[in-house]
């Protein structure tokens, strides 16, 4: 184990105070960062960032979702030419109209 009971300083007074002064200089704009890190204001910007963050992500990702839902409705009543798949269509827009006949009958009597 080498002997550290040494303790000669070999430094100027002039480097030590410059040392110290370099030191202090860190000190403060570390007291600083730290400040400015423990702010409210800084807090509250981060949290409104990470909840913007992520309600952007799960928007995108709803969005996502609802596109491929559209894509695959839309891929059983349209064929890959773009054409109406007819076959689909007339019997979707007969129970369509079927409902929405049973609900104006069903409101007019309850209207009298």
């Amino acid at each position: 184990m080498p002997d550290t009971s040494d303790t000669s300083d070999t430094r100027t007074p002039a480097q030590i105070e410059a040392d110290i002064k370099r030191r202090r200089e860190t000190l403060a704009e570390t007291l600083d960062e730290i400040g400015v890190r423990v702010h409210p204001k800084t807090i509250v910007g981060d949290a409104k960032a990470k909840v913007a963050s992520n309600i952007d992500h799960t928007l995108g990702r709803a969005y996502v979702g609802v596109n491929r839902v559209v894509g695959e409705v839309k891929g059983q009543f349209v064929s890959e030419e773009g054409a109406p798949r007819l076959e689909r269509v007339v019997p979707v827009a007969l129970v369509v109209v079927g409902i929405v006949g049973l609900l104006v009958v069903r409101s007019r009597r309850r209207k009298r």
